[in-house]
């Protein structure tokens, strides 16, 4: 392997149904996380008829913050604290379970009703242990809030962290790092050394050249760190470079639940098996609006 690639992480495939295609790349056997990114889906692209749409049922998360970004599509998010907001291509939707939230994603009415293609990625970010028991919050910020700009023909929107001056309006208590790059015409684009000591770039669409090696679409590639990596965007590449620093110790996953210790997501599983059997409980309250559906424990 090339001396600037330290691993490179073959998605793995699967269709949820409908022809719902999830490419799923973290957590990975010999590789569990980029800086806090412990978990990242690169869903569609998918395109529904009039008339359809997906239902992911309300269900819990602790111990992580959730991030979705869009490239086409919407989803409508409804969560505990009454949160009720479509998001769109270009915005981010980054809830925070903390000590505990119960969401859902659904296919919102008037896209149900008109059809739409759907393509995005949803990632997880494990919470330092400062703030694993946080209370929830959400936050949504517009894509017009997030900063956008070329570089060296690239076109980059800062999600979240700090790149080439630019620093994203997403608060988060730990160093991190969420680049979208688009290179409609190519590009030649050196990622810094200093973005951010991990650093992953994933292929949505496309293809790089990183230390002579071709890479298309669906690959991650974690950089080396402490190094400038040059890469060449080939024309019509999506990409996302994701990272920040190494977490405060290791993260267990389980189900949708993460946590840095045991018993705490064995708590949670608890916790959420009594919602099951009385639609809420002070840690897991119901969805307003979406209470007579969940997603019980596998």
């Amino acid at each position: 392997m090339a001396n600037e690639i330290v691993r490179k992480i073959d998605p793995r495939a699967r269709d949820l149904g409908g022809g719902f295609r999830v490419r799923r790349v973290l957590p990975f056997h010999a590789h569990k996380m980029v800086g806090p990114f412990i978990f990242f889906d690169h869903f569609g692209p998918v395109d529904y008829a009039p008339g359809e749409g997906f239902d992911v049922r309300p269900h819990p998360h602790i111990g992580l913050a959730t991030v979705t970004y869009l490239f086409e599509g919407a989803i409508r998010h409804q969560d505990s604290l009454g949160t009720d907001l479509v998001i769109r291509p270009g915005a981010v939707n980054w809830m925070t379970a903390g000590h505990g939230i119960v969401h859902s994603e659904r296919t919102p009415l008037p896209e149900r009703e008109a059809g739409q293609s759907m393509h995005g990625l949803q990632t997880w970010v494990a919470l330092p242990l400062s703030h694993e028991a946080i209370a929830p919050s959400f936050v949504h910020h517009a894509a017009d809030t997030l900063p956008a700009f070329k570089e060296n023909g690239a076109d980059v929107r800062v999600l979240a962290g700090e790149a080439w001056d630019h620093r994203s309006p997403v608060d988060f208590p730990w160093p991190i790092l969420y680049l979208a790059i688009e290179t409609p015409d190519g590009a030649s684009l050196t990622l810094p050394a200093g973005l951010a000591e991990e650093r992953a770039l994933y292929l949505v669409s496309g293809g790089v050249r990183v230390d002579g090696e071709r890479v298309e679409e669906g690959v991650m590639l974690i950089l080396a760190p402490g190094t400038d990596i040059p890469v060449e965007f080939f024309p019509g590449t999506k990409a996302v470079v994701c990272g920040g620093a190494p977490l405060d110790g290791p993260r267990k996953i389980d189900w949708n639940f993460v946590a840095s210790d045991e018993a705490m997501i064995e708590q949670a599983k608890q916790d959420w098996n009594e919602y099951s059997q009385s639609h809420g409980t002070d840690r897991f309250p119901p969805v307003p609006g979406d209470e007579t559906e969940w997603i019980p424990l596998p």
